[in-house]
């Protein structure tokens, strides 16, 4: 039973390095942290596509936030 578990666990990182692979190549600014926080709640049955549009709108507001900063607040 260790040895299924192991070659369990050994394809999950396998498959977890492909997926990390394929969110680098496709410029997705996903860290390993984040793509495993994605991976999680789409395993728990939340719309990939509603996750990408909440990602996107969440970076928009961030980089908006960042850009409006006044110049002489504290960093």
């Amino acid at each position: 039973m260790t040895s299924e578990r192991n070659a369990q666990v050994g394809q999950a990182r396998e498959t977890f390095q492909m997926l990390f692979q394929i969110s680098q190549l496709l410029n997705t600014g996903l860290d390993a942290e984040n793509l495993t926080i994605c991976i999680r709640l789409c395993e728990l049955g939340v719309n990939p596509e509603i996750l990408a549009f909440v990602i996107k709108e969440i970076r928009k507001t961030s980089k908006n936030v960042v850009q409006n900063k006044p110049a002489n607040s504290p960093s």
